[in-house]
């Protein structure tokens, strides 16, 4: 890894997110073990979560390490202490922090006054462990990533980030349709452009979700509002009502498309009810995947683990 932190996917490298997916495929298959015995991970949580703190929680457990949660009102990031002075005490007590923030730039300050590793566990910029899972997934469904078209339909988020750049990295093509204003930002754009001239990649935006659906391998969509986003939700309804991923926009894409959808899903908005229960849908697979790609990323973090990696050639 380029750091002693994980922030955004691109601290990742080609051959760290091959190496990932194995371990997590080879951990989610052995389930328990000690590996991070005696090591304790804190999640410092500004935003709720159900798929992310279980996850984590149960993956320092199957490896023998400990967790402690803090809430959202036990927090209290810069307002009853300062970030700095959070991650200088933190990195008495504990061996990484995973940090849910609303703003990225808190997740930068604590990496840089953190001595332990401090993981992004969502910001509004990315949300690298979800990436992680995705591609864990995708590569147990279709058995590769090379050369694979991932249709992403609606926001321009922060998991479009982080999947942008995940996929642009393992020589994924990525399409996605937002409406206009709603687009990724251009610097993570420009970043997975480059990513993608050297894995061979291709990257197409657009604000037609049939043209980014048509003959892809992955389906994948996410709420239209995101936390922190509730006053514009009403607004976000209407610009969004294009861009429901529905059977009819599913059938376009490849016989053997898989639907994907990080959680939590509003149904009837950018999914037609019921369709995540599709035998397309890996929706729930997704979600167990978070605790494997997060055991995997743990144990490389705090345990050193090395495990051979196979030969994909």
């Amino acid at each position: 890894m380029n750091s002693k932190d994980f922030l955004s996917i691109s601290d990742l490298t080609p051959e760290d997110i091959r190496r990932l997916i194995s371990n997590a495929a080879i951990m989610k298959a052995e389930g328990w073990s000690s590996l991070l015995s005696e090591k304790v991970l804190v999640l410092m949580f500004e935003k709720p979560s159900t798929r992310t703190r279980v996850s984590f929680d149960i993956a320092m457990r199957q490896m023998g390490g400990h967790c402690l949660y803090l809430s959202p009102e036990e927090v209290g990031l810069g307002k009853r202490e300062s970030v700095p002075d959070v991650a200088r005490v933190l990195s008495r007590y504990a061996n990484a922090i995973a940090a849910r923030t609303f703003s990225h730039q808190t997740l930068a300050t604590l990496a840089r006054y953190a001595d332990i590793p401090v993981i992004n566990a969502l910001s509004d910029l990315e949300h690298p462990c979800q990436a992680l899972a995705d591609i864990l997934t995708i590569h147990e469904h279709k058995e590769t990533l090379e050369g694979l078209t991932l249709a992403f339909i609606g926001d321009g988020n922060n998991t479009a980030h982080s999947l942008m750049l995940a996929a642009s990295l393992s020589g994924m093509n990525f399409r996605i349709a937002s409406p206009g204003g709603y687009q990724v930002e251009e610097g993570i754009l420009q970043q997975a452009q480059e990513y993608a001239a050297e894995s061979g990649a291709e990257i197409y935006c657009t604000e037609e979700p049939r043209q980014a659906a048509t003959d892809a391998d992955v389906i994948y969509t996410d709420v239209w509002a995101s936390m922190g986003q509730e006053a514009e939700a009403e607004h976000r309804r209407k610009i969004f009502a294009a861009y429901q991923v529905d059977e009819k926009l599913l059938s376009l894409a490849k016989e053997d498309a898989i639907l994907m959808h990080p959680l939590p899903a509003h149904h009837g908005e950018e999914v037609a009810e019921n369709i995540i229960y599709c035998p397309q849908s890996v929706v729930f697979d997704q979600a167990e995947n978070r605790l494997h790609a997060q055991k995997a990323l743990l144990a490389e973090m705090l345990g050193g683990l090395e495990i051979p990696l196979p030969d994909y050639h």
